[in-house]
């Protein structure tokens, strides 16, 4: 009998000892969520855009976990009362912008 209680306090010694090393390793390596700089969560408006509220919710629910993203608004014909809601949502959000589809481009152009 002591010799299967002995077993069991090796065992759960030995399981708990893995846990904290787990733990400790854990925090350690994963000190912080990465950061991308310069990454674009980038929405094409065009027309009216009437799902632009909830694309630009979801955005942000993306952006929580991408710490230095940015969302960028981009106007490719949006109509003036979609043109209004899309700067109000931009100057609501934090490390959001609208630009127009003139204005933003990736690398170099033709």
């Amino acid at each position: 009998m002591v010799l299967l209680q002995d077993g069991l306090i090796a065992f759960f010694s030995a399981v708990g000892l893995t846990t904290v090393v787990w733990l400790v390793a854990g925090a350690v390596l994963h000190a912080g969520r990465p950061t991308v700089p310069g990454l674009l969560l980038v929405l094409p408006l065009r027309g009216e855009a009437l799902a632009m509220e909830a694309d630009v919710r979801e955005l942000r629910r993306i952006q929580g976990s991408l710490p230095g993203a940015k969302i960028v608004l981009a106007d490719c014909g949006l109509t003036e009362d979609a043109r209004g809601l899309a700067r109000y949502l931009a100057d609501r959000e934090k490390n959001a912008e609208l630009v127009s589809a003139e204005e933003f481009h990736l690398g170099e152009r033709p």
